[in-house]
């Protein structure tokens, strides 16, 4: 199953674009969060995280969109993998499926939060 998260950091932005796109790319569900990615308490995102079974994959938008830092999004990644659920960045071109879209992921999860995205 393929499931969304979308997080926005704060209350006056829009998710409508994120939600889009994860809707267009088959998500089944989409957990939606109002919150700064600075925020350790992400209720949301911890109830997609306690909802992936193995099988799954965890859809986002943009990378920045899920993680804090390179440690957490790398982190989480490997939780990922370790319960056997597959991880795809639309916006940056990235899925765990393969060999090369693991080392994407490192190298983009480098770029994306360097720059302050």
């Amino acid at each position: 199953m393929n499931i969304g998260y979308a997080r926005v950091s704060t209350q006056d932005q829009n998710l409508e674009l994120q939600l889009d796109a994860l809707n267009k790319s088959g998500c089944q569900k989409i957990y939606q969060e109002k919150k700064s990615g600075k925020n350790t308490e992400r209720p949301q995102l911890q109830k997609l995280l306690e909802t992936l079974r193995e099988g799954d994959t965890l859809v986002i938008w943009k990378l920045d969109r899920l993680g804090r830092s390179i440690r957490d999004l790398i982190q989480l990644v490997q939780e990922l993998s370790e319960k056997k659920v597959e991880f795809v960045s639309l916006q940056d071109g990235i899925h765990t499926a393969t060999p090369q879209g693991r080392l994407f992921f490192h190298i983009g999860a480098a770029f994306a939060l360097s720059s302050g995205l």
